[in-house]
């Protein structure tokens, strides 16, 4: 089979690989979809970041060389022994994380802090490949009404519906997004799916505006508008409830402080690749917060595929596919020049 294989600092190889089989407890998932990731990008160029060039990672015992991508969907060709949740024929989407299951966080549930996580695609062979296998409890089924291109989306958008859980809104809530990306368009999705109807998204990009737009989203352009005396005015001076970076830069989290309501966080959506000098008296004067938030749990997967099944979520204008042969000329280039959005590499062409 065809494998997009990282070996280190762009170094990305597109080579024949065997076709693994599944073990006991494993599912092998024919790959019809795999999104490249911002994290994808940063090993591509910056890294290797996650994947270790040479210590085996604790829970999967790989390190580089190793077959990329961590968001993808597929179709079920074998199941290994003692796997019942999933069968031959199914179409699945996979929450690719590895985690220890004694740590503290993970007694409590919160797996997504596992202090030795690890993900499918950075530290096992992943879903940028025509076959990958899989434990089976990162398998989710989807049902008939979530298509494959969908579902390749469902682990970005629960990154983005996890965050939303964060802040704790309501449907009266208030809400500021920062950053149109494929994350910015998640929280958007995520928010109005949780009911909220006053959210804007804060973003400089004149194209990244018309994407969501198109969605039917509300904008602030900040290179022509003051986007805190606008929040004051339109609070009467009481803030939003909620602020979400999914920008990463130093303008958009000065701003998106000074726009939050008293006792009210900042969700941090975003990687940052320098240190941020944070105005922490914003945060003293009002009792405001910062919030950290990393990945999801099933519990994101389970929401983000039923709001799905609903019909909620549309790629129109902001998802494209490619073939895996020139994925990083049409790829990650792309991408990282800010001339696509959200691409889903297709293994098999």
């Amino acid at each position: 089979m065809r494998a997009a294989v990282y070996y280190g600092n762009h170094k990305l190889e597109i080579e024949g690989m065997p076709e693994p089989t599944p073990g006991a407890g494993q599912v092998k998932v024919k790959v019809d979809r795999n999104g490249i990731c911002g994290t994808d990008l940063h090993e591509y160029y910056d890294g290797p970041i996650f994947i270790s060039p040479s210590d085996p990672h604790p829970l999967t015992g790989r390190a580089a060389p190793v077959i990329i991508g961590h968001e993808f969907s597929g179709v079920v060709t074998e199941v290994g022994a003692g796997v019942t949740s999933v069968h031959e024929g199914d179409n699945v989407t996979i929450e690719p994380i590895y985690r220890c299951g004694e740590c503290r966080p993970c007694r409590a549930g919160h797996y997504n802090l596992c202090t030795s996580i690890g993900f499918h695609g950075l530290m096992a062979d992943g879903g940028m490949a025509e076959y990958t296998v899989v434990p089976q409890n990162q398998v989710h089924q989807l049902p008939d009404t979530v298509s494959l291109e969908l579902g390749a989306l469902v682990e970005p958008m629960s990154v983005a519906y996890h965050a939303a859980t964060l802040a704790e809104l309501n449907d009266q809530s208030r809400a500021l997004i920062f950053g149109a990306g494929p994350i910015g368009i998640g929280l958007w999705f995520a928010l109005k799916g949780m009911g909220l109807s006053e959210v804007d998204v804060v973003e400089p990009s004149a194209t990244r505006r018309a994407s969501i737009e198109a969605l039917g989203a509300r904008t602030l352009d900040p290179t022509s508008q003051d986007v805190a005396a606008l929040v004051a005015e339109q609070t009467s001076g009481d803030g939003v409830d909620a602020a979400f970076d999914a920008a990463g830069v130093q303008p958009a989290v000065e701003t998106a402080l000074n726009c939050v309501g008293e006792r009210r966080p900042l969700i941090s959506v975003a990687i940052y690749d320098k240190p941020l000098a944070t105005p922490l008296i914003n945060l003293v004067l009002r009792e405001r917060r910062i919030q950290g938030t990393i990945c999801y749990t099933a519990d994101d997967y389970r929401a983000v595929i039923a709001l799905m099944a609903k019909g909620h979520y549309d790629t129109t204008g902001w998802v494209e596919s490619i073939p895996l042969s020139n994925v990083i000329e049409n790829g990650y280039e792309e991408l990282r020049a800010g001339r696509r959005m959200k691409l889903l590499v297709d293994p098999s062409a």
